[in-house]
């Protein structure tokens, strides 16, 4: 871990359903509390979540885009993004059109994800595609993060959470071996314990999302 805390790793999620505007203030708080890199809210809350962390804090402001499927149309997720980089995301978890690619229609998705990109980086943004790797084998998980590469985006993310598993060591460690070095991973999903975020962190994870994310850094600071 390079001498990091894992905080510094950690994008403090909440994009439960039910989630009110108390508790993304909550966690937001949380977030300055233990500083983490993150926090990864609904867009309906991007707004709420900006104006609670305020002009210097630290703390970015992600959000998800095309959630949890992924097969919305491109046009739709550019309008979610636009709102959501205008209400303050810096950072968006985009999900690629899953349908799409088993398809095989490849060149669709790499545009699709190349116009999000060039969009988030003319706004200062970074763009998190989250390719379900649940749903993927590992030849597709490769011929993803190569899709990835050639739209020019951020981060790879493995999962949404909602599909029937997260983030798994071999998981990260196809990704790293695919993917450049300038090209950053982030593990999401079932990310419980300490041991858990340092094994993925180990195989080669930039980025956590996790929602077990203050269990996680009062276990490493017992240590």
């Amino acid at each position: 871990m390079a001498g990091k805390d894992i905080a510094s790793y950690i994008d403090h999620t909440l994009l439960k359903p039910e989630a009110t505007a108390d508790m993304i203030l909550q966690l937001c708080d949380e977030a300055t509390k233990y500083e983490f890199a993150a926090v990864c809210v609904p867009p309906y809350y991007v707004a709420l979540a900006k104006e609670r962390f305020g002009a210097a804090s630290q703390v970015k402001v992600a959000t998800v885009v095309g959630f949890p499927l992924g097969y919305q149309h491109p046009k739709a997720k550019f309008l979610e993004t636009h709102q959501a980089v205008s209400d303050g995301a810096s950072e968006i978890d985009v999900v690629m059109n899953i349908a799409a690619f088993k398809s095989g229609r490849y060149a669709e998705i790499e545009n699709e994800l190349g116009d999000l990109a060039k969009f988030c980086h003319l706004k200062e943004a970074e763009l998190k595609v989250i390719i379900e790797t649940a749903l993927l084998s590992p030849e597709e998980i490769e011929k993803a993060c190569e899709i990835c590469v050639a739209a020019g985006v951020d981060f790879v993310k493995t999962s949404t959470g909602f599909a029937s598993r997260g983030a798994s060591v071999s998981d990260i460690e196809l990704m790293r071996r695919v993917l450049p070095d300038y090209i950053k991973i982030k593990a999401s999903g079932g990310i419980k314990t300490l041991a858990d975020a340092q094994a993925l962190i180990k195989a080669g994870a930039d980025r956590l999302g996790c929602s077990a994310s203050i269990q996680i850094v009062k276990d490493e600071q017992s240590i």
